[in-house]
């Protein structure tokens, strides 16, 4: 991906957005919605007024977010429902009609949840806040066309509130597909690796790594290097951290004197 522009500088791209009022991003089709989730409590207010704020989503059904067609880049995605759903859902994206998803992550799991549980996120890309905004602002983008999906994988009916906005007009061609994947092991086996991504080919940048890690033994959970293995490596790794603490930007355990185990959030 390139890096993105100043903010000041000007550019001849048209901005648009998909939400449940406005499903396509059409220009000038937001606040038009006279039927919704919202209709009776906006019932005095009218037409405008959050009438079609959300969606629901039936059992073991797939709902599409988004459908785009023709070049364009996401630039923000928010999206937030109850936190029971966050493992339940399997958010999946598309470029340019590809039948395999470039994106198939558990919606909890992309925004950096993986516990059903909040915690404040304050990343470069991903931005949690209170109390379950999930905020995405990774670069996205296509040539032809995208789609994003949501599937319920639960046996009771979810509603999800979301705003997909992106760009069009601007030119693509030097700018790398955004992937993103997700894998468990549950438990992981004694003196084992967890392989976080791999058989990967092609150029492209690693951007990013998001980890929930639960301790089912006693002492420091966190004394593991992060191995990178490039282009040729076999045996040995090109890129090899010091440990986990240490590869997230913190040290020594995460622990400050006096206070114990310390969470933190930063670019």
């Amino acid at each position: 991906m390139t890096a993105q522009p100043p903010v000041s500088r000007l550019r001849p791209v048209r901005t648009r957005s998909i939400s449940p009022e406005n499903v396509d991003g059409s220009a000038g089709g937001g606040g038009r919605a006279t039927e919704g989730t919202g209709a009776s409590c906006a019932r005095d207010l009218g037409i405008g007024w959050k009438i079609s704020p959300s969606v629901d989503i039936a059992p073991r059904a797939t709902f599409t977010l988004a459908e785009i067609d023709g070049p364009g880049k996401i630039n923000h995605f928010w999206i937030t429902t109850h936190r029971d759903n966050w493992r339940t859902l399997l958010l999946r994206a598309y470029w340019d009609g590809a039948d395999e998803p470039a994106v198939e992550v558990p919606y909890g799991d992309f925004f950096c949840h993986g516990w059903g549980a909040f915690s404040q996120v304050s990343s470069q890309m991903v931005a949690a806040n209170p109390h379950g905004g999930f905020n995405s602002y990774w670069p996205m983008p296509f040539r032809t066309g995208a789609r994003w999906t949501l599937e319920n994988l639960s046996a009771v009916a979810v509603r999800v509130y979301y705003q997909l906005t992106y760009e069009v007009d601007g030119d693509y061609a030097d700018e790398g597909y955004f992937h993103a994947q997700w894998r468990r092991s549950n438990p992981l086996e004694y003196l084992k690796t967890h392989v976080l991504l791999d058989n990967v080919g092609g150029s492209g940048h690693y951007v990013g790594t998001y980890l929930a890690w639960g301790v089912n033994s006693n002492g420091w959970w966190g004394e593991g290097e992060m191995k990178f293995y490039l282009d040729d490596d076999e045996e040995f790794p090109t890129i090899c951290g010091t440990g986990t603490e240490d590869y997230f930007g913190g040290a020594w355990n995460f622990d400050v004197p006096g206070r114990g185990y310390t969470t933190f959030s930063t670019p």
